[in-house]
């Protein structure tokens, strides 16, 4: 769809408001954020081809950068290197220490290098977007990183097409039910459950028995899923502080995952935000866009694993956590134990 503002239109509102956030001035004039960006192509901004095996080989030689993902409702920024690059067909994967991303590259149709003029100086970014115009993937670069290596990827990237239109269509739900085949019952769902032997294999679970996420978390039964309150994230951020326990923190979109592995150091709340702000692991979650909440258990060749996963009002997973472990060994007990001491749903609300 395209946007009734002309770039110039888009330009002049931006003008009048120059301090507020990307995502909310595009909200509030009904534009989505890559039409945003792409309206000041030729002044800060320049669009860039998708050529993901290019961008992630070049994203080696920037040196350590931030990198962000984000939802609706969290933000995930990693700061380090891009490091271990695998790309196939379809997917790819960074599988360094600090930014550990899976991306799904058919998903990103829009880029652009973007300068950002600040009071502390000039601040440069590459930023990619879905069909919708919704952020997929940026990378930020910090003081240390290296600003050659950056312009030359850019000019490798650089796309002949530098329009300042930019149209926009809904992105399908990927976990929308296919209307021609019944949906498996609870019995059917348990029984594939007790069945895994991997935690990758859920999804093509779900996809086989024909259930959304947050509807199989609600059939699954006390044995599987276990409904906790919804300030569960602080509460178990709280446990894992105290015991030092590594954890794992997934926050996707329809383009990319990106994931943080270690402890918890550093927490607080910022109005409806829950703040980590460590030194290499930043994430932004809106606790009140928290609807649901659930302790959720899966089998697998080395034990059972233990996540806890947030839903907001329309049952889009927000955010998912494990405890961080060694594939082939079992999850770490302190993991279990600050899951297993979260109240269930259901005991709270008849107390």
């Amino acid at each position: 769809m395209t946007s009734p503002l002309t770039p110039q239109d888009i330009r002049d509102l931006r003008a009048a408001q120059p301090q507020m956030r990307e995502r909310d001035f595009a909200r509030i004039h009904k534009i989505s954020e890559a039409q945003l960006v792409a309206a000041f192509v030729g002044q800060n901004a320049t669009r860039l081809k998708i050529d993901i095996a290019v961008l992630l080989e070049g994203a080696k030689s920037l040196g350590t950068v931030m990198a962000l993902t984000r939802n609706e409702s969290a933000v995930h920024e990693k700061i380090g290197p891009y490091e271990k690059v695998h790309v196939g067909a379809h997917n790819a994967m960074v599988l360094g220490e600090q930014i550990d991303l899976r991306i799904f590259q058919r998903k990103w149709i829009s880029g652009f290098a973007v300068t950002k003029q600040t009071d502390d100086g000039p601040r440069h970014s590459m930023q990619f977007f879905d069909a919708a115009g919704d952020a997929v993937h940026k990378i930020h670069l910090r003081p240390e990183s290296d600003k050659d290596a950056y312009d030359g990827l850019v000019a490798k990237l650089l796309n002949e097409d530098q329009s300042q239109f930019q149209d926009c269509e809904p992105v399908p739900d990927i976990e929308a039910v296919d209307a021609a085949r019944p949906q498996a019952d609870a019995d059917a769902l348990r029984s594939a459950w007790s069945k895994l032997t991997d935690t990758h294999q859920f999804f093509g679970m779900l996809r086989d028995l024909n259930l959304p996420r947050h509807q199989a978390l609600q059939m699954a039964g006390p044995d599987y899923v276990r409904p906790v309150e919804t300030d569960a994230v602080a509460a178990m951020f709280d446990m894992v502080k105290h015991s030092g326990v590594p954890i794992m923190a997934f926050v996707g979109n329809t383009g990319c995952i990106q994931i943080h592995s270690g402890p918890i150091h550093k927490t607080a709340m910022m109005g409806p935000w829950l703040n980590v702000m460590d030194e290499t692991f930043h994430l932004h979650l809106r606790t009140d866009h928290i609807v649901s909440a659930y302790v959720v258990r899966k089998p697998t060749s080395d034990g059972f694993v233990t996540s806890l996963e947030t839903y907001d009002e329309n049952g889009k997973l927000i955010i998912q956590f494990f405890g961080k472990r060694v594939e082939g060994h079992d999850e770490r007990p302190l993991w279990r134990e600050a899951l297993g001491s979260l109240p269930t749903l259901a005991q709270n609300a008849a107390a």
